[in-house]
């Protein structure tokens, strides 16, 4: 994959297919799981992914990025979030709501930034994973969400993967810096 502000000026430029597949295979499991916090499943996720990817397609040629005006990030969340207010009003009947755990619209804007904020983490672990994934050990990763993920013991995993004790540690340890280095760098790169 490009880099974040690469791939802005990529789309920018005009009609690069290659751009937007890069752009759904970075961004489309963030804006789908922020849909479905807010109760949106299925057609209706689709739905927001699409309007998403309209209002995008609008705004984004001659679009110059300008870090001091903001974050790309900050842009994506509040045309998803439009998105999701647009298909929840089209909607509009009782069971609008269910499962997003308000009961109108405002109440759903007061949970927007936290939910949004979750599932911007999640996305960046989730990415970060896929790389850490090539650089370590199967035998590790396995270990590492046994003990970390799954919260088992360490005396556990030692028994299960064949390593000391110490050795579960060492990984843990290993493998949550490699991470935080990971993300950093995500971070980084979104400007």
């Amino acid at each position: 994959m490009t880099t974040h502000i690469t791939l802005l000026h990529r789309l920018s430029a005009g009609s690069d297919q290659l751009a937007w597949r890069d752009f759904c295979a970075r961004y489309e499991l963030l804006i789908r799981a922020v849909a479905k916090k807010h109760g949106l499943f299925g057609p209706d996720a689709d739905d927001v992914l699409q309007d998403v990817l309209m209002a995008l397609t609008k705004a984004m040629p001659g679009f110059e990025y300008d870090p001091t005006k903001g974050r790309f990030r900050g842009y994506l969340r509040t045309i998803t979030l439009h998105a999701i207010y647009a298909k929840l009003r089209q909607r509009s009947d009782p069971t609008t709501l269910v499962g997003s755990g308000a009961s109108s619209i405002q109440d759903i804007d007061t949970d927007a930034d936290e939910i949004w904020e979750m599932e911007w983490r999640q996305y960046h672990m989730r990415q970060a994973m896929l790389i850490v994934q090539a650089e370590f050990a199967e035998r590790d990763l396995r270990a590492f969400e046994a003990y970390v993920q799954k919260g088992r013991t360490p005396q556990e995993v030692s028994t299960e993967f064949g390593v000391s004790i110490d050795s579960v540690y060492q990984i843990k340890t290993r493998v949550l810096r490699r991470l935080s280095a990971v993300i950093a760098a995500q971070v980084e790169d979104e400007g």
